[in-house]
């Protein structure tokens, strides 16, 4: 089963500062039918103003992962944590037991990035923050792990959750294979240019939600940026 949710389509928000669109459930945008897909409980598409931002608020109970499209974000929370996280790059916060934190966009352009929210797999532990780059060039042609609850490897974010974040970019023309295990719920968005999956066209920043397809086939329609999240 794969659904395709349109960007067109998609819950929206702008409050001048923030324009943004919700592909589940969040603030204002209510949908009972559309609370989260298995453990991914946000997917927030964002684009932050110049000199503006999110100001210090809590969180708890939350693996937040932070996807910047273009621009950059700066990070300062309460445990004394503070980054630049740039185009391509990725940032976690494990919310744990409760912690604040401000995002700001410090930059002269519009910062646009995915904010995905995933169910921790228990509640409470200290609260974390962790920041990486990962260039383009490292996932031509293939997925490359971003975030994950799985692999205990250096070149990946660790994420408090049965779940992982996968990242690739294709050229025009090219494909790339996900296999996705029994029972698990895949949540893929086409950041950038035009794709399918398994035969379904996605245009840029539409989103799919998958289950029940075991081997998925992502072709490039035009160069293309991809974000997948497995998630339990």
């Amino acid at each position: 089963m794969i659904e395709h949710r349109p960007f067109n389509r998609l819950g929206k928000a702008n409050h001048g500062w923030l324009n943004a669109r919700h592909h589940f459930s969040f603030s204002d945008f209510y949908d009972p039918k559309n609370m989260g897909w298995g453990a991914i409980r946000v997917w927030n598409d964002d684009e932050i103003a110049p000199n503006s931002g999110f100001p210090p608020h809590a969180h708890a109970d939350m693996e937040i992962i932070t996807y910047v499209r273009t621009g950059a974000i700066t990070h300062k929370d309460s445990l004394g944590n503070q980054g630049r996280t740039e185009a391509g790059d990725v940032q976690v916060m494990s919310a744990g037991s409760g912690i604040r934190h401000a995002e700001f966009n410090a930059e002269a352009e519009t910062t646009t990035l995915f904010q995905i929210w995933i169910e921790p797999t228990e509640a409470g532990g200290a609260p974390s923050w962790g920041a990486r780059p990962f260039p383009k060039s490292d996932r031509a042609g293939r997925f490359v792990t971003l975030a994950s609850g799985f692999e205990d490897q250096d070149d990946v974010l660790p994420i408090r959750a049965n779940a992982r974040v996968v990242g690739a970019t294709l050229k025009a023309g090219e494909s790339v294979d996900y296999v996705l295990g029994a029972g698990r719920h895949a949540y893929l968005v086409a950041a950038a240019g035009v794709i399918e999956i398994n035969g379904l066209r996605l245009e840029t920043r539409d989103g799919a939600a998958v289950m029940d397809e075991p081997n998925l086939t992502i072709k490039a329609l035009e160069d293309a940026e991809v974000v997948l999240v497995d998630a339990a």
